[in-house]
């Protein structure tokens, strides 16, 4: 997608892993998981998914109309050994969240409800979504469900060179004071380039939380920041082939810069490699995989 920093509260929806805490993982579970999601794909009775994010941060994109995201990500700790500081929590897992993200306006403008109401608002774009989300230890995971939004333009939308928009919530959770983090957003991007040649595409925003629960390490309110990220598809060497750097301005759990890469197998199943490091220093980085598929 996570919450504050400081050592009495564990109420995170990313990561939440203090450096020296003993991470329960084996190879062995990776191999179950992934036997789990190869078999979700193939039945896809059931789906799950976060918004539109980078690697780390929602994105200004939004889900083509008609199509449903299905995303399975994991977030390895990449301290594996130590004891637990503060005692609430003798068994630390990988995180994992399952999701489903969808669009809910047409992308052509003479078929979208709200360009119906106002023909301006035509090229005005949704999705919606949920999250289920475990790993967090038994004061999170009993209530693993968080909800997401987004409304957004795409580049271009109304004039020459216009950046894309988006505004949106996410870790919407179902409990109070514990889980309703309530992430709101603001994001602008642009593709930019110099002639011929493509620089990636810029973006930038703001965004804020619940005050509760987002707390930097020292259990100060800490709800709100910046959102940057470059990302380019590397054609040079594989259209397929995607380059990021995410980053999000917070000192409690949300705020991280994050590194990846993306490769897509088939126009509608790809995947993510990434690496996170955190802002607050106290939590340990992680490695990120991230699989996504569209039906």
């Amino acid at each position: 997608m996570t919450v504050c920093g400081c050592a009495q509260e564990r109420e995170k929806t990313k990561p939440y892993f203090r450096k020296g805490e003993r991470v329960m993982f084996k190879i062995k579970n990776l191999v179950l998981w992934f036997m789990l999601l190869s078999f979700g794909f193939l039945v896809s009775d059931f789906a799950f998914a976060t918004p539109s994010t980078h690697i780390w941060a929602p994105s200004t994109d939004i889900q083509p109309y008609k199509k449903v995201h299905v995303t399975s990500d994991f977030y390895f700790p990449t301290t594996a050994k130590g004891t637990n500081a503060d005692n609430y929590d003798q068994h630390n897992y990988v995180l994992q969240v399952y999701g489903l993200t969808f669009s809910l306006l047409s992308d052509k403008p003479d078929e979208n409800l709200l360009g119906k109401l106002w023909k301006p608002l035509g090229k005005v774009m949704a999705e919606t979504g949920f999250d289920y989300k475990k790993g967090l230890g038994s004061f999170l995971d009993s209530n693993p469900w968080y909800f997401h939004f987004k409304l957004g333009v795409p580049e271009d939308a109304y004039f020459k060179h216009m950046p894309a928009f988006a505004v949106g919530a996410y870790d919407m959770g179902t409990r109070s004071h514990r889980t309703n983090y309530n992430i709101w957003y603001f994001k602008g991007g642009k593709t930019l380039s110099v002639g011929k040649l493509n620089l990636g595409r810029f973006s930038a925003g703001y965004f804020r939380g619940n005050g509760r629960l987002l707390r930097d390490k020292n259990g100060l309110r800490d709800n709100g920041g910046v959102l940057a990220c470059w990302e380019r598809t590397m054609s040079e060497i594989s259209d397929k082939l995607w380059l990021a750097v995410d980053y999000q301005g917070t000192q409690s759990g949300y705020g991280a810069i994050n590194y990846g890469l993306a490769w897509s197998f088939t126009k509608d199943i790809s995947a993510i490699l990434g690496y996170d490091i955190y802002n607050n220093h106290n939590l340990t980085d992680t490695i990120t995989l991230q699989i996504d598929i569209n039906f």
